[in-house]
């Protein structure tokens, strides 16, 4: 990644030249500027692979330069920076196009695992798009599985999804369509295919039950706690975790679904220590997700974290001769 283009716009001059030195180490082409309006000229007139951009920056503040930015070329990558502890503003952000966000004061490491992993996943992307507009995935009436040329260009896409083992995915269709199929060949074609696939239907189990299902919990826990028990994001560390109909978890757990996939991390009901683990998560929905977080209905937030890699499937009833061979896939 020697030839990624870098631009901070943050007027802190000491944080900025900080990062400004670490991104420089891992072999980054870096330029800061402390204003937005200094920003957005210089992306006029320069190639930008990905900007660091304060929320709460003089004159111009972030969202208005995010919406320049985006304005002026869509595919630039954007991290937001922000010191407010409300996160609403850079969920905002994501919400414009915003690639994810970064809260005041954040380790040199997690800066550094975040560009990476943004770079990654939009170089992904790019190359996801490619292959769907060369096939048309996306028109409703096509078919995802068809003859064995098509087959394999649908093969392709999972194997580039599997190619990034941490990229969180949402796969959307119908029920019967086939999204734990393609939850299976994402795992079983990736570097965790010797780990646990673990799969979870969130809308069969009740919400008084399901917390401890995922989570797990200590000893005493609750009533009848009698043992500790480990939750399926224990049991599927160094694998996959497929969450199904998660349209259906309750508004009070999905907080906690957030911080997993933020920190990779969680504690056990009725537990005080933080549980390291390293689980990709695929979650699956036969609801339109959009639509929930517009009636407040699902979390924003964990929405725009899980679609980091979105694969919409056609019904079947669109695709009904590619039934025998979606069985074999």
């Amino acid at each position: 990644m020697e030839n990624i283009r870098i631009l901070i716009i943050e007027d802190n001059e000491d944080l900025s030249f900080t990062i400004e030195n670490v991104l420089k180490k891992s072999k980054y082409k870096v330029k800061r500027v402390s204003t937005g309006e200094e920003g957005i000229s210089i992306i006029k007139k320069e190639l930008i692979d990905l900007v660091l951009l304060d929320i709460n920056l003089p004159k111009m503040n972030g969202i208005k330069v995010l919406r320049n930015i985006k304005e002026i070329n869509p595919d630039i990558l954007v991290i937001m920076m922000t010191a407010i502890t409300d996160a609403k503003p850079a969920i905002d952000a994501m919400k414009i196009g915003a690639y994810d966000y970064l809260m005041k004061p954040f380790e040199l490491d997690e800066l550094k695992i975040v560009v990476k992993k943004a770079l990654e996943t939009h170089e992904l992307k790019r190359e996801v798009d490619r292959l769907k507009r060369q096939h048309e995935i996306d028109h409703p009436t096509n078919k995802i599985f068809g003859d064995s040329q098509y087959l394999q260009k649908i093969r392709e896409i999972i194997a580039i999804i599997a190619s990034t083992p941490r990229t969180s995915v949402l796969i959307l269709g119908e029920s019967g369509t086939g999204k734990e199929l393609v939850a299976n060949a994402i795992h079983y074609s990736s570097a965790r295919k010797d780990g646990p696939f673990i799969k979870i239907n969130c809308s069969a189990i009740p919400d008084n039950l399901i917390e401890s299902e995922l989570f797990g919990h200590e000893k005493g826990a609750f009533t009848d706690a009698k043992n500790m028990k480990k939750g399926l994001f224990e049991l599927a560390n160094g694998g996959t975790l497929f969450l199904d109909e998660l349209s259906s978890m309750k508004l009070s757990l999905q907080p906690k679904i957030l911080r997993v996939l933020e920190t990779q991390s969680f504690r056990r009901i009725g537990g005080v220590n933080d549980i390291n683990i390293d689980v990709r998560i695929i979650a699956a929905t036969n609801q339109d997700l959009a639509e929930l977080v517009k009636n407040g209905e699902f979390r924003d937030d964990l929405y725009y974290r899980l679609k980091v890699m979105e694969i919409t499937i056609p019904p079947l009833r669109e695709r009904k001769e590619d039934i025998d061979i979606l069985k074999k896939l």
